[in-house]
C-alpha cells in the first residue's frame, strides 16, 4: 500500500518542495509539493527523478576498507577503527597540516554537510582546507567579504519584483540559480516580462536564459570585468548615480575606472561602446534594477573584480538593499542579529598554500593547488600525506585530473565520505557511504540565506534508515571522533558539545535574547529526537525570528516548525542595511586596497586578446556537476558531453558536425563529438563541466556507458584569479582539430603570457 511524504529535494539549490509516492521502502514518484511556501508546485527534471536517484543501485550500502589493496566490504566499526589508525599517526608524526580536507559541493545540500565539517577542521587544526568554492564561487565570497566585512554576506536579486535584470555569466533556466536561492526561476523570468519588466542577458553563448532575454550581449569570454567597469565609468561620467546609504569610497572609485571607457574595452570585449552606453543608461533609468552576476563571471582571470563590479552598480544605481534591486536575505538559522557598527572586517592571504604560495582566502586554499600540496617536496613544511574527501570528486572538479589521479594513489592514507565509488573515492582506503536522500532529514542551512524569500522548511526522513545504514550525521560525527583522538566516544557527544559551547557564548552576548541566562537551563529546553534536531532547534530559537527560549513566545522553534510541515512564510526581503556590515568602518567599503591594488591587472588586461578559439563551459538541467550521469532517466538527449563549436568556426576547421574533434589545452587533450551551432558566438566552443567516467576501480555502470571527457583535463592549473585563487575555467585559449588532423600545436606559450 503506497504513502506519500514531503521531502524538500536536494538535487540542486532551488531547493524546491517534493511530494513523494512510497511504496514499502521505496520511492516511487516525485512531484512538486503544491503547498510548500516556497516552491509552491514548481519541480523540475532532476526532482523528478528522485525516486531513481535516491534507489541508485550503485549507490554503496556498506563501508570499504582497503586490505591486500583491495577495497572491500567491512563493518561500521572496522571502518572507523580504520580510519583513527589511519589518519591519527600522521597527525601526530607530520601535524595536523599535513592532513588534507576537501568539501564537495553536496555538503551545502544535506544538513550533515553543514552541521559538522566546521567541527571536524575545528578538531583537527589543519589549514590544508579545500573546496569545489575555488572552482566556482569564491569571488563572490571575496568581494562580499572586502565591501560588506562578511565573506557571506551576499545580496540577491529581489526576482519577484525588480523592473530591470541584468545577468552577466548566469543561465538559470538550465542552472535553476546558484548563490540565488530561487524556486522556478525560468518562471520568475517570465513573470518580470509580463509586468512589462526588462530582461538583460550577457553571455558568450545564446543559452536557454539568454533567448528569453529582451536584449543579449555575446560578450568575449573573460572580459566581464572590463565590461561591468565600463558600465560604471558611464554612470560616474554622464551624472547617473544615486549611490546607496552608508557607502564609503564613492569617489575613489569613480577615480580608479576613469580610464574603462566604452571605447577603451570596447575591441577586448567585442561589444560596441555604445551599446555598453546603452546598459548603463537603461540599468540607472529603471525604477528598479539589479544585476546578478554567477559562475561564468567568477571562472574567469578576473573573477573577484567581476564579482565586486556586480555590487558596485548595483551601489551606485541605489540598489542595493531596496525593495526590487538586491537585498540580503534573513534566514530563520542565522545567528542573533548584532547591533550595527564596526566589525572584524575581511583579511586575505593569513597563510599561503606550501608550494606555489597561493593565499587563502575565507580559510581555503585553492582547489588547483592540491596535487602539488601531495605531490611535491618543499622545505615550508610536510606535504599533504592524508587526506579526507566528504562528498568530493576533485579528479573531475579540479584542473588536470590526470595529475590528482596520480597523487591521490600516492598518499599514506585517504578517507572518502561518498555514496559512490567514483573517480576520487576508489583512491580511498576507506570509504564511508550516507544513506540515500528519502532516509536522511533536510533543512536548508546555506541556500536560505541566499533565498529570494524569507521561509524556513524541516522534512524528517520520509523513509526510516534501512537496517545495516548510518545516518550521515552519525558517519561525520564518528569520524570527527577517529580523526580527532577520541576514537569510541558516543557520537552524540559531538552534538552536545557544540549545543554547550554556542549556549555557553549566546548568554554572554549582550544583544543575545539568552544574555545572562544558565546555559544548563537552556539545554534542558531544547526538543528534537536526534542532536542534529536538538541544535536545529536551538538555532531557531537564537535566530532572528526565533522564540529566545520563551522571551518571545510567538517565535520560531522547531516543535513550531515540525507543525507545518510546507514550511512557513517569513515575508518579502527587506532593506537591513547597515546591520549586515562587519567592515571595520561599519560601512560598505567600494574601494578595498586589495580591489584598488589589482585594478591595474584589469587595464593590462585591454591588450590580452587570443587569436584563436577559446574554451566556456556550460550547465544542464538534468544535471548537477558530476552527480547524476548514473541515472539512466537524466542523461541522454541534450544532457550530453559534446564540443559546441560556431558553424564558422567548423568550417575553417574542416570540423563536421558528430564528428570527433581533438580539442587540446595546456593540461592536456581531449577527444569528443562536435555539435556545429550558433548557440556559440564565433571564436568560442564550450565543454560541458563534470564528465569523464572512465576511470577504472570506479562503480558507475550507467555512466561509464556514456563517460564523456573531463573538460578540466585541459587546463593545468596554473591559471588563477588571484584575490581569491579560483581556477580560470572559462575564457582559456584552446585549440581544437578533426581527430584524423595532424596533433595540435602547443599553447603554452599563450597560457604562460596570460598567466
Amino acid at each position: 500500500m503506497s504513502r506519500t511524504a514531503l521531502r524538500i529535494c536536494p538535487l540542486c539549490e532551488a531547493t524546491c518542495g517534493l511530494t513523494l509516492t512510497i511504496e514499502g521502502a521505496r520511492v516511487t514518484h516525485a512531484r512538486g509539493d503544491r503547498d510548500d511556501v516556497f516552491s509552491k508546485g514548481f519541480i523540475c527534471p532532476k526532482g523528478a527523478s528522485f525516486g531513481a536517484v535516491d534507489a541508485d543501485p550503485d549507490r554503496l550500502r556498506t563501508p570499504l576498507v582497503r586490505r591486500d589493496g583491495e577495497l572491500r566490504e567491512a563493518t561500521w566499526e572496522e571502518a572507523f577503527d580504520a580510519v583513527a589508525a589511519g589518519i591519527r599517526p600522521v597527525v601526530e608524526r607530520y601535524g595536523p597540516n599535513s592532513v588534507g580536507v576537501v568539501l564537495g559541493n553536496p555538503n551545502v545540500h544535506t544538513m550533515a554537510g553543514a552541521l559538522y565539517p566546521a567541527v571536524l577542521l575545528a578538531g583537527l587544526g589543519t589549514r590544508s582546507v579545500f573546496t569545489a568554492s575555488t572552482v566556482d564561487q569564491m569571488p563572490k565570497h571575496v568581494s562580499s567579504g572586502l565591501l560588506f566585512g562578511d565573506a557571506n554576506a551576499i545580496p540577491v536579486p529581489d526576482l519577484d519584483h525588480t523592473d530591470h535584470l541584468l545577468l552577466i555569466g548566469a543561465n538559470p533556466l538550465e542552472s535553476n540559480g546558484s548563490l540565488c536561492t530561487a524556486p522556478d526561476f525560468p518562471g520568475k523570468l517570465k513573470a518580470l516580462k509580463a509586468r512589462g519588466g526588462t530582461l538583460v542577458v550577457i553571455d558568450p553563448r545564446r543559452t536557454r536564459t539568454a533567448k528569453l532575454a529582451d536584449r543579449h550581449i555575446a560578450v568575449r569570454p573573460g572580459t566581464d570585468a572590463l565590461l561591468l567597469a565600463a558600465m560604471a565609468q558611464v554612470l560616474f561620467a554622464e551624472g547617473l548615480t544615486e549611490p546607496t546609504p552608508h557607502v564609503q569610497g564613492v569617489e575613489e572609485v569613480a577615480d580608479a575606472l576613469r580610464e574603462f571607457t566604452p571605447e577603451a574595452v570596447a575591441a577586448a570585449c567585442d561589444v560596441e561602446a555604445d551599446v555598453i552606453r546603452t546598459l548603463a543608461r537603461e540599468l540607472a533609468a529603471a525604477p528598479t534594477a539589479a544585476v546578478y552576476g554567477r559562475i561564468g563571471s567568477c571562472t574567469v582571470p578576473h573573477g573577484t573584480l567581476a564579482s565586486w563590479l556586480v555590487d558596485v552598480l548595483n551601489i551606485l544605481t541605489g540598489n542595493l538593499d531596496r525593495p526590487g534591486g538586491a537585498l540580503f536575505p534573513q534566514a530563520a538559522t542565522d545567528r542573533t542579529p548584532r547591533p550595527a557598527g564596526p566589525g572584524r572586517g575581511f583579511a586575505l592571504g593569513r597563510w599561503h598554500s606550501r608550494v606555489s604560495r597561493h593565499p587563502e582566502a575565507k580559510g581555503e586554499l585553492p582547489l588547483s593547488a592540491l596535487a602539488e600540496e601531495i605531490d611535491t617536496a618543499t622545505e615550508e613544511g610536510e606535504p599533504i600525506r592524508a587526506l579526507i574527501a566528504v562528498a568530493a570528486n576533485p579528479v573531475l572538479s579540479a584542473p588536470d585530473g590526470d595529475r590528482l589521479d596520480r597523487a591521490l594513489d600516492s598518499l599514506d592514507f585517504m578517507v572518502s565520505v561518498d555514496p559512490y565509488l567514483n573517480e576520487t573515492s576508489r583512491h580511498a582506503d576507506v570509504v564511508l557511504p550516507p544513506p540515500p536522500p528519502s532516509q536522511s532529514p533536510h533543512h536548508d542551512f546555506a541556500f536560505n540565506t541566499l533565498a529570494v524569500r524569507n521561509q524556513v522548511r524541516y522534512t524528517r526522513p520520509a523513509i526510516p534508515l534501512e537496517p545495516g545504514r548510518m545516518a550521515e550525521t552519525e558517519i561525520l560525527a564518528r569520524l570527527i571522533l577517529a580523526v580527532t583522538g577520541m576514537h569510541g566516544a558516543d557520537p552524540a557527544a559531538v552534538d552536545q558539545m557544540v549545543i554547550d559551547q554556542t549556549l555557553g557564548k549566546a548568554v554572554k552576548e549582550p544583544h543575545s535574547p539568552v544574555h545572562g541566562r544558565d546555559p544548563r537551563e537552556l539545554v534542558a529546553e531544547l526538543t528534537g529526537d536526534t542532536g542534529p534536531e536538538r541544535r536545529l532547534d536551538m538555532m531557531l530559537r537564537l535566530g532572528p525570528y526565533g522564540d529566545g527560549f520563551g522571551v518571545r513566545p510567538d517565535g520560531l522553534t522547531l516543535q513550531k516548525l515540525l507543525a507545518h510541515p510546507h514550511g512557513i512564510d517569513l515575508g518579502p526581503l527587506r532593506p537591513r542595511l547597515p546591520q549586515p556590515l562587519k567592515t571595520r568602518s561599519g560601512k560598505v567599503e567600494l574601494l578595498p586596497q586589495p580591489i584598488a591594488d589589482d585594478l591595474p591587472r584589469l587595464k593590462r588586461s585591454l591588450e590580452e586578446r587570443p587569436d584563436g578559439l577559446v574554451l566556456v563551459g556550460r550547465r544542464h538541467l538534468r544535471s548537477n556537476n558530476s552527480w547524476m550521469h548514473n541515472v539512466p532517466a537524466l542523461t541522454g538527449g541534450s544532457n550530453r558531453c559534446t564540443l559546441h563549436i560556431h558553424p564558422e568556426d567548423a568550417e575553417r576547421l574542416g570540423v563536421r558536425d558528430g564528428a570527433q574533434v581533438r580539442v587540446k589545452g595546456a593540461g592536456g587533450e581531449v577527444t569528443a563529438p562536435a555539435e556545429v551551432t550558433d548557440d556559440v558566438r564565433r571564436g568560442v566552443v564550450s565543454l560541458p563541466h563534470g564528465w569523464g567516467h572512465n576511470r577504472p576501480g570506479t562503480r558507475l555502470s550507467h555512466a561509464a556507458t556514456d563517460p564523456g571527457v573531463n573538460v578540466n583535463q585541459l587546463l593545468d592549473g596554473r591559471l588563477l584569479d588571484p584575490l581569491s585563487g579560483n581556477a580560470v575555467l572559462n575564457g582559456v585559449p584552446v585549440e581544437v582539430a578533426p581527430e584524423t588532423a595532424p596533433g595540435c600545436a602547443s599553447v603554452t606559450e599563450k597560457l604562460t603570457a596570460l598567466t
